[in-house]
């Protein structure tokens, strides 16, 4: 089901206490720190159910929601890596999507900034599908099942859809979360908005994201070793929505749909508002839906969490890895 959620500028953080007990339980793409996901649910059935955090009792038909995301500029579809379910939702979106309009984009978390070129390849038949995986250094820059992500992938080529390659190379943001952004060569700021671009401000993405760190180092973190952290993830969010941004430069009638962590997605706090940041000056609209999140975001305010809550199944348990 499709639940529909109150849609504010500036949302409200969830209660401190909550935030890291919830994102264990999502789609949590800090590779900097958590090894990945702690819950995984069933692959989807025939059922699918769109619904409201804030009115969970209010069911919107699956047509009625992609009307409203055709006419956003940037949909983002916020999911866990591994969830075999959240991937056949992202495809059945973008089939709906494309169905309204061909001119559609997929920016993609998956693929790191310097392989822009083995997708553009890809697209063009030039290599197999493959040679891209290799190309790209899939298997070690991202290491999700291929299998998951490959339907869209072969949609995408079907049907000549351009594909983004959004994500900071892995070797940058582990270097930022250790030592700090003086440390890049001017080799690898190439990947990476300008210093003037990555903005530190948010206080509550900041409160956000602190109890994830404190957790992950039991207590025993360091002002300046958070301070590296925030910043490592914050170049993450703007990296990508920089890339998003310059397409959208050049492909003004284009919609652009992210695939990406909910980490990356929840109260707009990473790429959404930093993609709004950079085109402020033109007509422009985004939708956040996360797929399948853990029930756990539904038990406090939920205000601004997302556009919309996808559930694959009514009634499910899910399965928790060791």
């Amino acid at each position: 089901r499709l639940v529909s959620l109150p849609n504010h500028p500036h949302p409200r953080r969830p209660p401190l206490m909550n935030i890291a007990r919830s994102l264990k339980l999502v789609a949590w793409s800090l590779g900097l720190l958590l090894a990945g996901p702690l819950l995984l649910w069933t692959a989807p059935t025939a059922a699918q159910q769109l619904v409201n955090p804030a009115e969970p009792e209010t069911v919107y038909r699956l047509d009625t929601v992609i009307d409203d995301l055709a006419q956003a500029t940037v949909v983002y579809l916020g999911e866990t890596h591994d969830s075999q379910a959240d991937h056949a939702a992202q495809l059945q979106i973008i089939e709906a999507l494309y169905r309204r309009s061909h001119r559609l984009a997929i920016g993609m978390e998956m693929f790191q900034r310097p392989f822009q070129a083995a997708l553009d390849q890809y697209l063009a038949g030039t290599i197999s599908e493959a040679e891209l995986r290799q190309r790209t250094e899939y298997d070690q820059r991202w290491g999700y099942a291929w299998a998951n992500y490959a339907p869209i992938l072969r949609f995408a080529k079907e049907h000549q859809i351009p594909l983004l390659a959004l994500n900071t190379p892995t070797e940058v943001t582990q270097k930022v979360a250790q030592k700090g952004l003086s440390a890049l060569t001017p080799n690898e700021r190439r990947w990476i908005p300008p210093d003037a671009d990555i903005d530190l401000s948010s206080q509550s993405y900041r409160q956000f994201l602190r109890p994830i760190y404190d957790e992950f180092h039991d207590g025993h973190g360091t002002a300046s070793g958070f301070e590296n952290f925030f910043l490592s993830q914050v170049l993450w969010d703007e990296t990508m929505a920089e890339a998003i941004a310059r397409f959208l430069t050049t492909h003004p009638q284009h919609q652009v749909v992210v695939l990406a962590g909910q980490g990356h997605i929840v109260y707009g706090y990473g790429i959404p508002s930093r993609v709004a940041r950079r085109q402020a000056r033109r007509r422009f609209s985004q939708r956040l839906v996360l797929l399948n999140p853990s029930p756990l975001l539904h038990t406090d305010d939920t205000t601004g969490l997302a556009d919309y809550l996808w559930q694959s199944e009514a009634d499910r348990e899910p399965s928790v890895t060791p």
